[in-house]
């Protein structure tokens, strides 16, 4: 298989690539060339943001499959489309389990309503409508029948420039008491980037398209066992403190980036964040490793670079800050 990935250098985009490689694929990445790909890929230049920005593209070459991890304008999604939509077979296209309008109930499958007044040839406006536009933009230049929606959901793993999961390892690795937003028990539901990576190049593979919802079986794991692989993991002897939701609420933190990954139980967020139907991916072949896997393995590789985890400058710094965390405590 001949890859085209746009996009292949940080988080998603690298689990992309080194999938690809080890399937014995053939990899193209198209990158503004900030960061170092993969070893093994091709490099072409361009940022396509700027005029002419996709002329390395244009130059020619043909692809089974062409990989798009765009966040920004759906205007970039549709320029790169149009040019690719006669020299490659298949275009997937990660987007999010955010185009779905909200709130959507527990259970909600690709068949529930998505945000309206989204367009592929719309600028920047915001993460929902962007995605959506992205979807319109693919499904415009190649139509339903080669185009694969990859609706995600949270996404954790190694390489992760959110911060989410590095932030926790960090906090727990400290030691101290810890601040761990309860019930202890409350379901959580994400993908490794790893297995998205996975799925996405067998489904494509298999000729398979339209919208799937990608993201682990709702409870795969829980906010315990999230926090305890981090100690686990770590070999810290942190102490996580469980706090009750309206007791962390009542102090002002901010669900999902005062405290990432955690919102609270019963609240519209947690039922669209942690409650979709994931079923189709299943039966497409979609496999989620332990949380303790992942968690253990996004350590081994953030003390490999340092345990300072790269920061996106399109996204918001995420954790809680040490004084707020010490008076929900002392407060308990």
């Amino acid at each position: 298989m001949r890859l085209l990935l746009l996009g292949g250098t940080e988080f998603v985009g690298r689990a992309v690539a080194e999938a690809a490689l080890r399937r014995g694929w053939e990899v193209t990445v198209f990158h503004r060339g900030r960061h170092a790909p993969v070893a093994g890929v091709r490099s072409l230049h361009g940022d396509r943001t700027a005029p002419d920005g996709l002329a390395a593209l244009a130059e020619g070459g043909e692809w089974d499959l062409v990989v798009d991890t765009w966040s920004g304008a759906p205007r970039a999604v549709r320029d790169a489309a149009r040019l690719l939509r006669g020299r490659a077979d298949r275009y997937a296209y990660v987007s999010s389990c955010s185009v779905y309008t909200w709130p959507q109930p527990a259970g909600y499958t690709e068949e529930a309503p998505v945000v309206e007044g989204a367009s592929a040839d719309a600028d920047t406006t915001d993460y929902a409508h962007d995605k959506r536009g992205g979807e319109l933009a693919v499904l415009d230049a190649f139509g339903s029948d080669r185009s694969l929606l990859v609706r995600a959901g949270l996404i954790l793993g190694p390489y992760e420039n959110i911060g989410r999961l590095p932030w926790w390892l960090g906090r727990v690795a400290r030691g101290g008491q810890v601040l761990a937003p309860g019930p202890r028990d409350l379901p959580l539901q994400y993908v490794d980037v790893r297995d998205l990576a996975e799925w996405v190049l067998g489904a494509a593979a298999d000729g398979r398209s339209g919208p799937y919802n990608l993201v682990s079986p709702p409870g795969h794991t829980t906010t315990g066992e999230f926090l305890e692989a981090c100690a686990t993991a770590t070999g810290s002897d942190a102490s996580l403190r469980w706090t009750d939701p309206d007791a962390v609420l009542a102090a002002g933190i901010a669900p999902w980036t005062d405290l990432p990954v955690w919102v609270p139980p019963g609240s519209d967020l947690h039922t669209t964040l942690h409650g979709a139907d994931t079923s189709r991916a299943a039966a497409a072949g979609l496999r989620c490793r332990p949380v303790a896997e992942t968690v253990a393995d996004t350590w081994s590789w953030l003390c490999g670079i340092g345990g300072v985890a790269p920061q996106r400058p399109d996204r918001p710094v995420v954790g809680l800050d040490p004084e707020t965390e010490a008076k929900v405590l002392a407060g308990r």
